[in-house]
């Protein structure tokens, strides 16, 4: 029997006039049967630091009174072997040229997830593909993404991709720990250094990691791998 991983995704500034030029999308992958062990340990966390079992983990939350408690977190999912993140980062969505390519900004979005989700997939194995909700998420985009995803990879009847399914972050422990990853990628690539909090969970990042979360890592590289997408060679 094929081996089975959840893939729970982010984004921010995906929107296509929302006037921010980075856009970053992410995934957080673990083996499905470890992913209600992670969760417990993730609510874990949170107690140890005072904190409801059902408090939201969010990056807009990270401040300097629960610094220690997002640094827990983020040295979890790097103790845990199981656990993968992956990034892949718009630096200027302003030079787009949907025109030229024929594309709506939702046909590049797809395009963009299949290039964020492909260092993932795997034809020996499924995958479970959950997505936060969104007010700009609904059946028919979802629909769209897993058919987009499955062609690509040649899975015409979907054994690969099982599901591509819409959860709120609030109930999924890896959404709300994908956030904080994807947080903190976004804010170094933003160039940003206005909150101590974020600042700290940042800089843990990339000494846990050895990267400087603003470059392209190697394709193989597990525990972190990013790629920082760029127009002119859409082929990587």
């Amino acid at each position: 029997m094929a081996e089975t991983f959840n893939i729970y995704c982010d984004e921010s500034c995906h929107l296509e006039h929302d006037r921010q030029k980075v856009m970053v999308l992410g995934a957080l992958s673990c083996p499905a049967q470890e992913a209600g062990e992670i969760a417990i340990s993730l609510r874990d966390i949170k107690a140890r630091h005072g904190l409801s079992p059902t408090f939201e983990s969010k990056w807009t939350k990270v401040s300097g009174s629960k610094q220690s408690f997002y640094l827990d977190s983020l040295d979890y999912f790097f103790a845990v072997g199981g656990l993968r993140f992956r990034a892949l980062v718009v630096p200027d969505k302003s030079v787009l040229q949907h025109e030229k390519f024929k594309q709506t900004h939702d046909d590049w979005y797809y395009k963009m997830y299949f290039t964020m989700l492909k260092a993932l997939l795997r034809s020996d194995a499924c995958f479970r593909i959950y997505l936060d909700y969104k007010d700009t998420w609904g059946g028919v985009k979802v629909k769209k993404l897993h058919e987009v995803l499955s062609n690509s990879i040649y899975d015409f009847s979907m054994k690969i991709v099982e599901r591509v399914q819409i959860v709120r972050s609030h109930e999924v422990e890896q959404l709300q720990l994908c956030d904080l990853l994807l947080g903190a990628v976004a804010y170094a690539n933003r160039g940003l250094s206005g909150n101590a909090g974020k600042m700290a969970v940042v800089q843990r990042m990339q000494e846990r990691s050895h990267l400087t979360l603003t470059r392209t890592t190697l394709l193989g590289e597990r525990k972190v791998n990013l790629l920082l997408w760029n127009p002119a060679r859409a082929e990587e």
